[in-house]
């Protein structure tokens, strides 16, 4: 039997000096109890009890190339050696700013940030000036960071607070306590692969509205797909309407190619935010998009300010991500999304052998497993439906076979996971849902 005392020991101390004894509020939801890790490599990594387990969380998500990738560590070494930080220019500015430009498809230019969230602050203040109008539409169920103008609340197992609209149904929740609920005024909260709710909203609204943001795929919640066609409307009505359209792409940039989602997809909108994969684990992050917008930036109109914005190691990072991903000519995303696709479909198969209702929403190298009858997955309000409960008693089981996969659901898969990580997953699926049947 697997025992967590160390984990459960180290927490206690740690609540003693630490607020929520974790450094994030999502961490507190791991049952039993949070761990602490004492070594990672690969796809794998061992807690301080001396568990070992197959990684699957992927410290939610940057950890494209695994854990201590060797070259990617190499690279850390020597930007440490040389200062991590300077508060000045050099020449690993330049030289990732160029390679982004050369992979994404949207990038004229680029500005670095630190996380996901502060690249989509900037973005909605690039939006702002450029339209010189306000209010923003964003999606139930989508993520884009806990700063108070875009942080609307969900449902999650991840966070303590749930809901959407407040009690007449029309006020939009905050995200968290603390937050006030006049930060949300300029947000007009709409559904996701709605193209009529969305159409409806953009021609009533058209002239307050400064950008749309969203997630090109739904990975926060259940690795939902746009329907057919339903991105290219939204990129013909925004540019219809002179409405700046954000592709916020902290999780599938990088991780679904080296041009993202909208290089995938083939769709260009006017900004994209990037993070997670990008830093392979070292804090960083950026807005790109269309030099009209970014000289925004250039002239001073808009401000942009980060202490540790393209500091030494986060571009070193970078530019180690993108040289390893494009290695062998994109190898890397054939062999995630090959792994991915495999451990999908035979979970699909155990899932149906046992005859317990499942849904597996896949892409690439990230797919989202759910809990319930129906046949598919593709809205808000089915993913909505799903039975939480069981699935957090599916994860906490899995941690005893040693597999860590996140409370919500979202699996990701690294350019380390291969067969022998798929051969171990699979008989502890299949251990844990007999365990959970009888």
């Amino acid at each position: 039997m697997t025992r967590y005392e160390q984990s459960a020991a180290k927490l206690q101390e740690a609540e003693t000096y630490l607020a929520g004894g974790v450094a994030s509020s999502l961490r507190a939801s791991m049952k039993p109890t949070p761990l602490y890790v004492q070594h990672a490599y690969g796809a794998r990594l061992r807690d301080v009890d001396q568990n070992e387990y197959i990684d699957y969380m992927l410290a939610y998500g940057p950890l494209i190339l695994g854990h201590a990738h060797p070259a990617f560590n190499e690279r850390m070494n020597q930007a440490l050696q040389r200062g991590s930080t300077y508060g000045m220019q050099h020449e690993g500015e330049i030289e990732l700013a160029r390679r982004l430009t050369e992979v994404l498809p949207c990038a004229d230019q680029v500005a670095f940030s630190g996380s996901g969230t502060e690249a989509v602050m900037l973005a909605l203040r690039l939006a702002r000036a450029y339209t010189g109008k306000s209010k923003i539409v964003r999606f139930s169920g989508h993520y884009h960071g806990w700063s108070d103008a875009i942080f609307t609340s969900f449902p999650s197992p991840d966070f303590i607070a749930s809901g959407g609209l407040g009690d007449d149904n029309t006020d939009i929740a905050p995200g968290t306590g603390g937050q006030s609920r006049n930060s949300l005024q300029d947000i007009l909260l709409i559904p996701w692969n709605d193209p009529i709710a969305l159409e409806e909203t953009l021609t009533k609204h058209h002239d307050e509205i400064a950008a749309v943001i969203t997630e090109p795929v739904m990975c926060n919640s259940g690795c939902i797909a746009p329907r057919t066609g339903y991105m290219e409307r939204m990129r013909e009505l925004t540019a219809r309407f002179g409405i700046v359209l954000i592709w916020d792409e902290v999780i599938t940039g990088f991780r679904l190619g080296l041009g993202g989602a909208h290089g995938r997809f083939g769709i260009t909108p006017d900004l994209v935010t990037i993070g997670k994969a990008l830093g392979g684990g070292i804090p960083l992050s950026a807005v790109a998009g269309k030099q009209d917008i970014m000289r925004l930036i250039a002239s001073g109109k808009v401000m942009h300010l980060g202490t540790l914005n393209g500091n030494g190691l986060s571009t070193a990072a970078g530019i180690a991500v993108i040289e390893e991903l494009a290695k062998g000519n994109g190898q890397a995303f054939v062999h995630m999304e090959n792994t991915a696709s495999l451990l999908a479909k035979e979970m699909r198969s155990l899932f149906k052998r046992q005859g317990i209702p499942a849904v597996i929403n896949q892409l690439g190298p990230v797919f989202h497993l759910m809990f319930i009858d129906r046949p598919e997955v593709a809205d808000f309000d089915t993913f909505n439906q799903r039975d939480t409960g069981l699935y957090a008693r599916f994860a906490e089981e899995m941690l005893k076979e040693g597999i860590l996969v996140r409370p919500n659901g979202l699996w990701y898969v690294s350019t380390a996971h291969g067969e022998d990580e798929v051969k171990e997953t699979l008989v502890a699926v299949e251990k844990v849902m007999k365990r959970i049947g009888q």
